[in-house]
């Protein structure tokens, strides 16, 4: 059975901060050092058993030999922080990336993921050895690492889940047809782990996959009590697949929070080994529902300690100090993954660098910050963090412009930043001036100015056009229902307020002058939302521009000429440009430092991040 000195277990997050030699190197250790302070374990980015399994270029590997003096010397810093280490084992099967010279796709039958990949293998029993043997010398590696216990991946759509899953095991021998039949070969992969280590080893499932005829709860019960006869230490008890329902496997914030700790509870009902919960638990009232309500054994927490490596600490009393929430956008963590730049977060800036405190400045200033959006909050919060006095200019609301970034469908968590920010610069003691800012207000009163005056929107050259709403149609006063609605441009900004349009029953229109629309938009929002538009019956004109507005006519030109008729409202979403009106007149008479989008537009994450290098020099 699984004990640890608390209930809180880090999850296993791809990184993505390997060279490509599966190497533990010093970004690992400085990543994983931060966040081993508080919980009880740690459970390390899946690790890759074979070469030629990999999931990302840059992922850690426990392949060969030659990474177990890497791996214990992380075991080390963990262990030095009073935690323990946990190596996620885990086989891709046919979802192994197919853009990766030398990897190979096998799998329960030869169906690809519906989602793309490449076109597997159907296993035979020499393969099946082959897998047994990889797992088996992984663990030991992993005991030889120093590592305290083995968690092996037995849902998400990986391998085992692809014998497990009646939808994707479709085989007619023994290994497929019944539950028994479809578990064999998994469990014959889990005895092998078994008898290969001393050292513990837990179980990683999804309670439920989220598609029709997949992995339902009724048999992962059937599942886990067999688990528990085996002698496996603990349940983690998640939901979805990596290949079929991503939303599920990366706990978006386009999915409700809770369903995976409703699974993981009634699993807990049927067996008297622990259980880990899972699933955005990124707030305390999240920890103290989990144990009220569920009586969590353990929580695994992931990217809310990627937003805030003592997030644990924090809720504890152990660490002052407010909660940089994660937003389960996964805009900077996954995107940057997948990006190959490693894993990076919206919210913090450190991550994805060598993380470290921010430095007193030898020399207290005044500065003045312009601006009161994403950028200037940060850059106004780590001013103060270096010991200098703040004033923050901002003529409307702090949060400028993402104050519209919640409004869109299942956008909500991202308030949850700007509320941060607020509270921030209240606990800081930084001084609001709720107004615009003049030069005179600025020369000679401050020793330097931090602009971040952010950017206002492209407005096209279009004949006729007069009367049209931007990004603020979000709102609910100037949002209407059951009307025409043309959006000029079909962008991010373009795509959400045409989502929140059709479910307000309007009818809409998307004109677009490139040749794909969405772009910009992280992955798993542009799927889902571009399916609502084809559902909900959008129409969308790639290719085309809008030349010519006459009241309730708009013609729009590409291939051919077209007149669209009854348009009600127009909006405009073609884009931004920087805003910074105060730089000249500034420049010359103080130290002047431009940020954010006032300096090039970009996205939530850019700014924040080029706010916080900024500042912190200062």
């Amino acid at each position: 059975m699984l004990e640890l000195k608390n209930q809180f277990i880090m999850a296993p997050v791809k990184l993505g901060y390997s060279d490509g030699s599966g190497i533990v190197n010093e970004k690992h250790l400085n990543f994983y050092d931060l966040r081993s302070k508080h919980v009880a374990a740690v459970d390390l980015e899946p690790l890759y058993i074979d070469k030629g399994l990999r999931e990302i270029p840059t992922q850690l590997g426990i392949d060969n030999d030659d990474k177990i003096k890497g791996l214990k010397r992380l075991s080390d810093v963990i262990h030095k922080n009073g935690a323990k280490v946990i190596a996620h084992l885990n086989h891709p099967g046919r979802m192994a990336n197919p853009k990766i010279p030398g990897n190979y796709y096998i799998s329960s039958v030869e169906t690809a993921c519906e989602n793309g990949g490449a076109a597997p293998r159907a296993m035979n029993e020499s393969d099946m050895k082959k897998v047994r043997n990889t797992f088996r010398e992984a663990a030991r590696r992993a005991e030889k690492a120093e590592i305290d216990i083995i968690e092996f991946q037995m849902g998400h759509g990986y391998l085992m889940a692809q014998y497990i899953s009646p939808t994707v095991n479709t085989r007619q021998d023994e290994f497929g047809g019944a539950f028994e039949n479809r578990v064999k070969f998994p469990f014959s992969v889990l005895d092998t782990l078994l008898e290969a280590v001393d050292i513990p080893v837990i179980v990683r499932i999804s309670g439920d996959e989220m598609i029709p005829n997949g992995i339902k709860l009724p048999e992962m019960i059937q599942l886990v009590k067999i688990l528990q006869e085996k002698g496996v230490a603990a349940v983690h008890v998640s939901a979805g697949s990596v290949c079929s329902t991503p939303p599920w496997y990366f706990q978006h914030m386009f999915v409700p929070k809770g369903k995976t700790w409703e699974l993981a509870a009634e699993i807990k009902k049927n067996i008297s080994i622990p259980v880990i919960f899972v699933g955005r638990i990124n707030s305390q009232s999240d920890v103290r529902k989990l144990n009220d309500d569920f009586h969590a054994d353990y929580m695994a927490l992931g990217r809310a300690l990627v937003a805030d490596p003592d997030f644990v600490g924090k809720i504890s009393g152990a660490v002052k100090g407010l909660v940089r929430p994660c937003l389960s956008c996964a805009e900077g963590c996954l995107g940057g993954v997948k990006a190959g730049k490693g894993l990076g977060c919206v919210v913090n800036p450190t991550v994805g660098y060598m993380e470290s405190p921010v430095q007193k400045s030898e020399t207290r200033k005044k500065y003045a910050v312009i601006g009161g959006g994403l950028a200037g909050m940060q850059a106004a919060v780590t001013l103060c963090d270096r010991g200098h006095d703040v004033d923050l200019y901002e003529k409307d609301k702090l949060g400028g412009q993402f104050t519209l970034a919640p409004l869109p469908p299942n956008k909500g968590s991202l308030q949850e930043i700007i509320d941060y920010y607020n509270n921030e610069i209240i606990e800081k003691g930084v001084k609001v001036i709720q107004r615009e800012a003049y030069k005179e207000d600025i020369i000679g009163k401050y020793d330097g100015a931090v602009l971040a005056s952010g950017s206002i929107p492209v407005i096209p050259p279009i004949e006729g056009l007069k009367e049209y709403f931007w990004a603020e149609y979000l709102l609910d006063e100037n949002l209407t229902e059951n009307k025409t609605v043309l959006i000029i441009g079909g962008g991010l900004i373009g795509i959400e307020i045409a989502s929140k349009l059709l479910d307000k029953g309007n009818k809409v229109i998307i004109v677009e002058m490139l040749d794909e629309i969405a772009r910009g938009m992280e992955m798993i929002e542009r799927t889902m939302t571009l399916k609502k538009l084809k559902v909900k019956e959008a129409t969308v004109y790639t290719g085309y521009k809008v030349t010519k507005v006459v009241d309730d006519k708009v013609t729009i030109t590409g291939e051919i000429a077209i007149t669209l008729e009854g348009i009600d409202h127009i909006v405009v979403a073609t884009g931004m440009k920087s805003y910074n009106p105060l730089e000249d007149v500034l420049k010359d008479k103080m130290f002047v430092a431009v940020i954010g989008d006032a300096k090039k537009v970009g996205k939530a994450q850019d700014a924040i991040r080029d706010a916080y290098e900024t500042a912190k020099e200062l």
